[in-house]
């Protein structure tokens, strides 16, 4: 029977640490991470859309992930999304996250070409076998990957004895509760949408993993905890406070990852770079209403937790 206790909490999606010139900086990525052994979250999502995966070299992947474990192994849970638009690279991240020892390996479908379902899993189940003694996780954002997990996919996959999880993304939380019905008591689901984490805890989701976490990982560990005691009412205060953390942050003419990396560097003194191109990085137009997010956070934080 597998124990998914490790999978039950918030897991804030990890962002990519660069120096000053652009490169992935092995020194901020550690500095990142004993940041969230600080701060009591359960684990971390590393390589996913919050880590900019798909900018980044497989060395650069590689790179990142040994700094994590560096910090992390023993500390945290850790899943390592490994997906690249190819299968031998994907399973090449695979087996190297096999071999630092993380909880977990996670992908999104290939993208661009829209291909079967049949083809779609003979990926995942290729890059599970690279891994053979690690669990894998099913990454579901339709609205990037631009095709969905269906309910027949989701059946063949779970013929893999390694399927332990689905991180869903999608916006309908009715998904949540489908895939949880059909995984079973033994199977994790994955709250995705940060907006929604509320919702997705209430119809069934085991733990959440988020792209917002990072920058405030206080006010979604309290919304967690109080969910967890039933007290939705509070819960959803917070919730409306994130929310609209949120679309404040989304405001701005920077990327929302570059937002939040200048927003820690405000708040907790953590520099952790900028965004790799071509995502825009913050304007100096954009540091007034950074402050002012900034300083959303800490009123939130010092009104509820």
């Amino acid at each position: 029977m597998r124990d998914i206790s490790k999978y039950q909490g918030i897991i804030p999606a990890f962002y990519a640490c660069y120096d000053d010139e652009g490169k992935v900086s092995r020194e901020r990525t550690k500095a990142l991470t004993e940041f969230f052994v600080k701060k009591g979250v359960k684990g971390l999502y590393v390589g996913g859309s919050s880590g900019e995966c798909i900018y980044q070299s497989v060395a650069e992947r590689k790179e990142i992930l040994e700094a994590v474990m560096e910090v992390a192994k023993g500390k945290l849970t850790v899943i390592a999304h490994v997906a690249c638009n190819n299968t031998a690279d994907s399973c090449e991240l695979a087996a190297h996250a096999e071999s630092l020892g993380v909880d977990a390996i996670a992908s999104i479908p290939p993208i661009y070409f829209h291909l079967p379902e049949h083809a779609i899993a003979q990926y995942w189940n290729d890059i599970s076998a690279a891994a053979p003694n690690t669990d894998f996780v099913i990454y579901n954002i339709p609205q990037l990957a631009g095709v969905a997990l269906t309910m027949p996919l989701f059946k063949e996959m779970l013929k893999n004895p390694r399927v332990a999880a689905v991180k869903n993304s999608s916006m309908p939380i009715q998904d949540i509760q489908m895939f949880k019905m059909e995984g079973g008591e033994n199977f994790a689901v994955f709250n995705g949408p940060d907006e929604q984490l509320i919702g997705g805890l209430a119809i069934g989701a085991d733990g959440a993993i988020g792209g917002t976490y990072g920058v405030m990982p206080e006010l979604y560990l309290k919304i967690f905890e109080l969910c967890k005691a039933g007290d939705y009412a509070a819960a959803r205060k917070i919730q409306y406070a994130a929310d609209a953390i949120i679309y404040a942050m989304c405001a701005c003419k920077g990327n929302l990852y570059a937002v939040m990396k200048a927003i820690m560097k405000i708040r907790e003194g953590l520099d952790i770079g900028s965004v790799r191109k071509p995502l825009p990085a913050v304007v100096p137009e954009d540091m007034e209403q950074v402050k002012k997010c900034a300083g959303m956070i800490d009123e939130a934080i010092k009104a509820y937790c």
